[in-house]
């Protein structure tokens, strides 16, 4: 009941912030220059007043701010992203056909960081101020003050251009045919670099987090008492040290999960991936603004999602939210 309760105050919580997100959005993309018709325009090669008029009145571009807003939240609340201009097709359904990857990126990038970033962290606080401690938080700082897209482009030159161990990009092999197991371990050999690439900067974050979180409860009088009871230091560390200190790390994946998601944009562009970024870039280059906006509504469910998946870990590992929040 403790946790259902906590999880109902977050759902109330997030509609709201949902709701300021895309009406901000919508009336900040009605400021930026040019929409869909100027866009459709330019590809066709140009087009007389009559038609550019008549094309305004289809899309519904020549009502009013206040107007389209409205028909927007309306739209919305029937769960209707609106029709894609550009590519000729709902905008649920473009969304849909996009999400695997992005979502398989941000997933496997997440954990890859968390895990790495937690046992270089706890490594580096049980050897601290020793060799290995230097050696991970300068690898950690390495990774941190260098650019992701730097990352990819390496990646490429070395692994896949110098080595051919891996693709240098896409999704998995175009008109191979694989299927079942073939297939994925086919997608999984495309999503290596991407997710190496997206993950060192993350992970940097995450092992500094975690070898500071590290020392801190290390130094706290239930610690010294658990010594002081006979236990060994593995067990120490395993079972009370590690659930206190993973509480900045648990924190941190609901801070970051927007910030992944927009470096998806960065690597997806790199690597090729049909994913939600390369489509959010797509869109505005476009002026495909239905598409961007339900890029940004997906996007900030996704975001929403992982925040709330993040309260509810953050009060297992500690009873005492649920009590407080």
């Amino acid at each position: 009941m403790r946790l259902l309760a906590l999880a109902g105050r977050r759902l109330a919580i997030s509609i709201p912030t949902l709701i300021i997100i895309l009406v901000g959005l919508f009336l900040l993309l009605q400021f930026a220059p040019g929409d869909t018709v100027d866009a459709l325009v330019a590809q066709m090669g140009g087009g007389d007043a009559a038609m550019i008029e008549q094309l305004r009145r289809y899309y519904g571009l020549d009502a009013s701010v206040s107007v389209r807003l409205a028909e927007y939240l309306w739209r919305l609340v029937r769960l209707d992203l609106g029709f894609s201009a550009i590519y000729g097709k709902p905008v649920a359904t473009v969304i849909f056909e996009r999400l695997p990857a992005t979502i398989l990126l941000m997933a496997s990038a997440l954990s890859f960081a968390f895990a790495a970033g937690l046992v270089l962290g706890v490594l580096a606080a049980r050897r601290v101020n020793q060799w290995p401690d230097t050696l991970i938080s300068t690898i950690g700082l390495v990774f941190y003050a260098t650019p992701s897209f730097w990352f990819g482009l390496m990646g490429i030159v070395v692994f896949a251009v110098w080595l051919a161990w891996l693709p240098p990009g896409g999704f998995e092999e175009v008109g191979a045919g694989y299927s079942g197991l073939a297939r994925i371990l086919d997608i999984a050999r495309h999503m290596i670099l991407p997710t190496l690439t997206l993950a060192l900067i993350f992970l940097a974050i995450y092992l500094r987090i975690m070898r500071a979180s590290m020392l801190d409860v290390l130094n706290l009088d239930f610690v010294r008492t658990a010594r002081a009871k006979g236990l060994n230091e593995t067990t120490v560390v395993v079972r009370h040290v590690m659930r206190n200190a993973l509480l900045p790390m648990v924190t941190l994946i609901g801070l970051q999960a927007g910030t992944m998601l927009g470096g998806s944009v960065v690597v997806e562009s790199v690597f090729a991936l049909p994913g939600l970024g390369r489509l959010a870039y797509e869109s505005v280059v476009q002026r495909d603004l239905n598409t961007l906006l339900g890029i940004v509504f997906v996007s900030a469910l996704l975001v929403i999602a992982v925040n709330f998946v993040v309260d509810v870990l953050y009060a297992v590992l500690d009873p005492r939210i649920g009590a407080t929040s």
